[in-house]
């Protein structure tokens, strides 16, 4: 049985604050780009930073070292598959 493709988004209550943690991500060589944030997640900030699910603990670990980025959490949900039909 093949695994379920899974993304992490990391949600913001404003484009600033994306944007500050844009830049402390590209500071750590973190990989990750900014996207428009999942209805299913959010209907606040229109973006987010979506990463692979493997990198959560390294966002998390620059989270904790920059309590003045503010975020409304890390949310890991399936990929939706577009049907080939």
């Amino acid at each position: 049985m093949e695994e379920e493709k899974r993304q992490t988004y990391i949600l913001f209550q404003n484009h600033t604050q994306g944007l500050k943690m844009h830049q402390l991500l590209k500071r750590s060589n973190i990989r990750h780009t900014i996207v428009p944030t999942p209805r299913q997640l959010s209907k606040s900030c229109g973006i987010s930073i979506m990463v692979d699910p493997a990198l959560a603990g390294a966002v998390e670990r620059v989270m904790g070292q920059n309590p003045d980025v503010h975020t409304l959490g890390i949310h890991t949900i399936p990929v939706k598959r577009k049907s080939l039909i």
